[in-house]
């Protein structure tokens, strides 16, 4: 095929022609980049070259462009409220097995509820591999379509009894500082596996786990529910047998869901395929429970639920709907002056071409399955809507290329799919972002994310008036420290330390952020806050905190989000981006029990500026 061809080919197929540079110039993608995109986009080159020479295709006019617009509740249109943010696993009680459940969710959400906050925002509850839990990032699930199991509060389900020598065990588990994984996945699945025979034979009723509502739970799930319990099934199986827990390391007639092989499984396997389906029923049952908890705590958002952008390409999903994924590319991000030789995430996203087709098309059963227990979602990596950069299997990031997404389809499908559970939409849209694509969210109602620290320009920080009013801001996210240790340069050396950035480049940023800190003082102060000279001891740091909330506060964005790690000071970050093996991610727990939150002078602090700020209305 000609370059001129080739060029025509990939135009037709949404794929950009350039890619940013870290020095902010465009640079052209390769013939070959073309080729394996199309080729990832499951487009027959012979074929469409043949189609190309017929005679061109005229292309229709634009129409006059209309934005369908997300819902947004009506008492955010004279009031502006706040919420807290978290990790569930994060979360630490007397009672629950090593890791945050459902049942300490509605505990804090009666905490939050009594605090005067609208909203508990949470990192994604997709489901993971079951099978291999220390694959535990909350952003490449085995499906977004489904819950993780991990969360069940046990000790809850009718039928349960606690022995002595489980107690131990537990015990063991809740004194960990980082969650231990492997640990609360075999204990919990040893629990479940045991109630789940009388469950099974209808001989443990309960009102809030009528069999009657399983029944409906299967059917409502259908084929999605039931490959997913199939997928683990044979995830489990596979990691007896030594192969692994993602299917792309399965014997070749496994790894399609509609083999003979898999058929001949799931026939001897039809007892564990329900269990599994059990599941995730109680999952649900119990995320409906914490919802119902957190409107009844006064939470007028309720749960804030949050979407990856992408799923694990050796996953649940990517195995049950093969057709409906990029099999050949995964997502990531091109070079920029962070990451100079680009980003790739290995992610699995949605193809362009199937993404928003059919009347529940996958991106419509995504954003349903959040949105069924939430009064708020956030999707990461809002860009997606309108672009995806993919990276060929076995290139490397700057080998990739853009594409677009049918981004006026998908707006659409967001305000229909929130109108109908009446849940408000966040876009995260930090970064590269596709230009004009922060107008077209605000003309959609969609929230734009700002990060106190990213509300920069050449004169310092952004006045608070300056923030947007369709927003939600916040100091920090699960990806960067509290502010204390943003302060103290701790992200600098950390990236330092786990080898991110050079030597060199790390003593320019330090030098960068005594300038930030000096541009952040000089905020605060013109917002009105007196401030110590020196911050530098633990008091003088909360100090900075409470001003800092405070200053987001008066923003007129109608959201704000109040992290608790900064509430109880952490010192250990939940995640550090660009690690992998060097660092515990997504397992740290936090420092304090629920039933010591209240006792926290930052929090009482924090929370009460909140309510000065932002009386409820």
């Amino acid at each position: 095929m000609k370059s001129a061809e080739l060029d025509k080919l990939a135009r037709r197929h949404g794929i950009s022609l350039t890619r940013p540079s870290p020095d902010n110039r465009e640079v052209a993608i390769s013939g070959e980049t073309k080729r394996k995109i199309l080729s990832a986009l499951k487009i027959d080159l012979a074929g469409a070259a043949d189609h190309e020479t017929g005679a061109p295709r005229r292309e229709p006019k634009p129409a006059a462009k209309k934005i369908a617009r997300s819902f947004l509740p009506d008492f955010l249109s004279d009031t502006r409220v706040w919420g807290i943010s978290l990790q569930l696993y994060e979360l630490r009680s007397g009672r629950n097995w090593g890791i945050g459940d459902f049942e300490d969710l509605c505990d804090i959400a009666d905490l939050v509820g009594s605090l005067g906050a609208d909203f508990i925002g949470l990192t994604p509850l997709h489901a993971p591999f079951l099978a291999d839990p220390e694959r535990c990032s909350p952003y490449e699930p085995s499906s977004r379509q489904h819950l993780n199991p991990l969360y069940i509060a046990v000790d809850r389900l009718p039928g349960f009894a606690c022995s002595p020598e489980l107690e131990r065990q537990l015990a063991g588990l809740r004194q960990t500082d980082l969650v231990d994984y492997a640990g609360v996945a075999r204990i919990k699945l040893r629990a479940l596996r045991d109630l789940w025979p009388a469950w099974r034979q209808r001989s443990v009723v309960d009102e809030a786990y009528d069999p009657a509502d399983f029944d409906a739970f299967i059917t409502k799930g259908g084929n999605s529910l039931r490959l997913h319990a199939l997928f683990e099934c044979l995830s489990f199986s596979m990691v007896e047998r030594g192969v692994g827990a993602g299917w792309q390391w399965w014997p070749a007639d496994f790894q399609r869901f509609d083999s003979a092989a898999v058929a001949g499984f799931e026939r001897g396997q039809a007892d564990d395929v329900a269990f599994h389906m059990w599941l995730q029923w109680l999952a649900h049952r119990q995320l409906m429970q914490a919802a119902d908890r957190a409107r009844k705590a006064g939470l007028r958002i309720g749960l804030y639920l949050d979407l990856a952008v992408g799923e694990a390409v050796d996953g649940s999903a990517t195995w049950s709907e093969p057709d409906t994924y990029v099999s050949k590319a995964t997502i990531g991000s091109p070079p920029d002056p962070f990451a100079v030789d680009g980003q790739d995430w290995h992610l699995a996203g949605y193809l362009p071409s199937a993404i928003a087709a059919g009347e529940m098309s996958p991106f419509r059963r995504m954003v349903s399955a959040a949105m069924r227990y939430a009064g708020a979602i956030r999707i990461d990596h809002a860009a997606a809507l309108r672009r995806l950069f993919l990276v060929p299997l076995g290139s490397r990031p700057d080998s990739g290329a853009y594409v677009q997404y049918p981004a006026d389809r998908l707006l659409q499908i967001l305000a229909e799919v929130s109108a109908e559970h009446r849940c408000l939409v966040i876009g995260e849209d930090l970064g590269l972002i596709p230009k004009g694509l922060q107008d077209d969210l605000a003309a959609a109602h969609i929230l734009s994310y700002r990060i106190l620290s990213y509300e920069q320009d050449e004169k310092g920080f952004k006045p608070a008036d300056a923030y947007p009013v369709l927003a939600l801001a916040c100091i920090s996210t699960h990806d960067h420290q509290t502010l204390a240790g943003w302060w103290r340069g701790a992200d600098i050396q950390a990236r330092r330390d786990h080898s991110i950035v050079p030597p060199d480049l790390t003593e320019k940023h330090l030098e960068d952020r005594k300038r930030e800190r000096r541009y952040l003082k000089a905020a605060l102060k013109a917002a009105g806050f007196d401030l110590p000279a020196r911050l530098a001891s633990e008091q003088t740091l909360r100090e900075l905190t409470v001003s800092a909330y405070r200053f987001i506060a008066r923003t007129p964005s109608l959201l704000v989000a109040v992290r608790l790690a900064d509430l109880t000071d952490e010192k250990r970050p939940t995640n550090v981006p660009g690690t992998s093996h060097s660092y515990p991610n997504w397992k740290p727990k936090l420092s304090v029990l629920l039933t010591d939150l209240m006792s926290s002078p930052l929090l009482k602090s924090v929370t009460a500026a909140m309510r000065e700020e932002r009386p409820r209305v």
